[in-house]
């Protein structure tokens, strides 16, 4: 589905992403991890070409990306980041609506489809459907925000960060509904953070990014058996709140 060849990313005489070797197949989740500044957001950008690279290449479905037009690219992928980027003059439903209405959808088809997915991300459209974001929690922003990338039903979901910004109740409640919803649909998906556990929720793989490389790639279950630096100081983070002890499985 999307596969990252030798890429690099350079910013004047600073190298922010270097030898990025990485395929993500059809219906997984992959998640980057990494501290701030690790480059991991530069590399979600890659895909849809929010930034382009130095050096090697990106494809999507097996073609480069430079040879795709970046606007019908971007329309294939569902793409989520951490405040959701709503438009704030208009209503839920039109901002869930807002892809299918530029792709020239029949109006009762985007209306159906919007319906669909407000019942899928638990906001009932006959409360919802009218209301502003500023009349929004943080957590149904986001449930908007996911709504709204998945309206064309595309092949591919990036989200950066989007739970981040989420009180810690709030964003495990939008966590296990992801993992859920992305049970059910099956999404190939590259999802961005610096939360371990998150990650490990999440994850079908776990990339592991450090200075701009990948230091690791595994399953969640060899992510918490592995003994490379970087991984053994984000799997030192697990403790147990009541003991102080590591988590169970370190």
């Amino acid at each position: 589905m999307v596969e990252f060849r030798n890429l690099t990313y350079r910013i004047g005489g600073r190298e922010i992403l270097r030898g990025i070797d990485l395929r993500v197949e059809d219906g997984e989740t992959v998640v980057l991890l990494g501290r701030s500044g690790s480059g991991k957001t530069t590399l979600l950008r890659m895909v849809n070409r929010l930034r382009e690279p130095s050096g090697g290449e990106v494809l999507f479905d097996g073609v480069p990306i430079a040879q795709q037009d970046p606007i019908r690219l971007r329309r294939r992928i569902g793409y989520v980041i951490q405040d959701a980027g709503l438009f704030p003059h208009k209503t839920v439903a039109q901002n869930v609506g807002l892809v299918p209405g530029l792709e020239a959808w029949p109006e009762d088809k985007t209306r159906s489809r919007t319906l669909e997915l407000l019942e899928a991300v638990g906001l009932p459209p006959n409360i919802y459907a009218g209301r502003f974001p500023r009349e929004l929690s943080g957590g149904e922003k986001q449930r908007v925000g996911i709504a709204r990338a998945l309206a064309v039903d595309p092949p591919l979901l990036l989200l950066d960060e989007p739970f981040a910004a989420l009180d810690p109740v709030t964003r495990f409640e939008m966590q296990q509904h992801f993992a859920n919803l992305q049970r059910t649909l099956g999404k190939t998906t590259l999802f961005v953070t610096h939360d371990i556990r998150e990650a490990l929720m999440l994850g079908t793989r776990i990339a592991l990014l450090k200075d701009g490389a990948l230091e690791i790639v595994a399953t969640a279950r060899d992510f918490l058996d592995a003994h490379s630096p970087e991984s053994l100081a984000f799997l030192s983070t697990l403790k147990d709140v009541s003991t102080g002890q590591p988590h169970a499985g370190q």
